[in-house]
């Protein structure tokens, strides 16, 4: 047999060259860009919650919980923002374009009303996510929350924040849910390495204890101002590890109730984190 020419030995040799590459190609990735550092552990100075209705009923999470801190953590630094959509779950939230560059978070409002301009290292330390009520354990949509319970807590990471899941409640003519809905969310934040906040055991220990305090609007599912109080008390005792027992922040509630709901939360947070 002749030797193959030199033209035909190039070819050969380009060839082989080609697959190499190709091969190499295929088995090491392509460098990622850098995430954001991570917001450090310890109390937070900016919080975004991303959810529902059961988020802004009575005004708002984030205004019952603002007092707390500020009555906590007098002086310290803090600043919250709040994205919900009526009936949403989590894969209705294009998590992502809430950390987009000078938008959410650009300006704020002081105590006189003035638009203070944020200059900010980090545009968020935590984002709390809430699925939609009955989401986590219904038969259709318990998958959907399970996708993007990780989609949108590795979207919350890319941007250097921390994600929190909330624990939302039983309705009040279910309390099967309760241990349903727990389960669900200590399972994503077991196996997405993310804060949970138990705000369903907290309203579960509230009813038990004391059953004359209602904790929901007339439709059985929505908070009232002393569902959202204990909410915000839990919301608070998680992310910062402290108690808010004896916080003269009481929601608009009588001291009685706010005293009872301020250790409701701080009990079952306790409990929580020891299991």
């Amino acid at each position: 047999m002749s030797s193959p020419t030199p033209s035909r030995r190039l070819l050969r040799w380009a060839a082989a060259a080609l697959s190499s590459l190709l091969l190499a190609g295929c088995q090491s990735p392509a460098p990622r860009a850098p995430a954001v550092p991570l917001a450090p552990p310890g109390p937070p100075s900016s919080v975004i919650f991303i959810g529902n209705s059961f988020f802004y009923y009575n005004n708002g999470i984030n205004n019952f919980i603002t007092p707390l801190v500020r009555a906590g953590n007098p002086g310290a630094p803090w600043r919250t923002t709040m994205v919900t959509i009526s009936g949403s779950g989590f894969d209705w939230h294009d998590v992502d374009s809430y950390f987009r560059p000078n938008a959410i978070g650009q300006y704020s409002f002081d105590p006189n009303n003035r638009v203070v301009f944020n200059k900010l290292e980090r545009l968020f330390d935590v984002a709390v996510l809430m699925d939609c009520s009955q989401c986590p354990i219904h038969p259709q949509l318990a998958p959907v929350f399970r996708e993007y319970a990780k989609k949108n807590a590795d979207s919350v990471r890319r941007h250097g924040a921390r994600p929190a899941f909330f624990m939302s409640w039983a309705y009040a003519d279910q309390p099967e849910m309760t241990q349903q809905l727990a389960r669900a969310y200590a399972e994503a934040g077991k196996e997405h390495d993310a804060i949970v906040i138990p705000a369903g055991l907290a309203f579960a220990r509230s009813i038990r204890d004391r059953p004359d305090i209602n904790l929901y609007a007339p439709d059985k599912r929505h908070p009232s101002v002393a569902g959202s109080y204990l909410a915000a008390c839990t919301t608070y005792a998680t992310l910062f590890g402290r108690s808010p027992v004896g916080l003269r922040a009481t929601g608009g509630l009588d001291s009685d109730t706010a005293a009872f709901l301020q250790n409701v939360a701080w009990q079952t947070v306790q409990s929580y984190r020891g299991n």
